[in-house]
């Protein structure tokens, strides 16, 4: 399995955060997206993390960023939670960004 991760990290005065920036691929749903990208941020296996249902309703999530009955994409759309002590972005169903609520202390070089 490929997974489409971009890390980067992110100052925020005298702490960092790092934040993993994942591109949902064509077909994948965005809930199941949601698991992969938190799971490689918290370096581990999706099953350990808790149930998505408890924070969204996974279905719902893939309905809002799913196509249109006449099979047309929708366009637009942001929605975002918090998953797993993780804050979720997703942005028109391409983009999805994990950052963990937990700060780590910057030592500064």
């Amino acid at each position: 399995m490929i997974i489409r991760v971009k890390n980067q990290i992110v100052l925020l005065g005298h702490r960092i955060r790092d934040r993993v920036e994942y591109d949902i691929g064509p077909g994948e749903p965005v809930s199941t997206a949601v698991v992969r990208a938190v799971s490689t941020i918290r370096d581990c296996e999706p099953s350990e993390l808790g149930d998505l249902s408890r924070c969204v309703d996974p279905n719902a999530l893939d309905s809002l960023f799913g196509t249109l009955d006449d099979g047309t994409p929708r366009t637009g759309g942001t929605v975002s939670f918090v998953y797993s002590d993780c804050r979720i972005r997703i942005d028109n169903d391409e983009y999805l960004t994990v950052e963990p609520l937990d700060d780590r202390p910057f030592d500064a070089p």
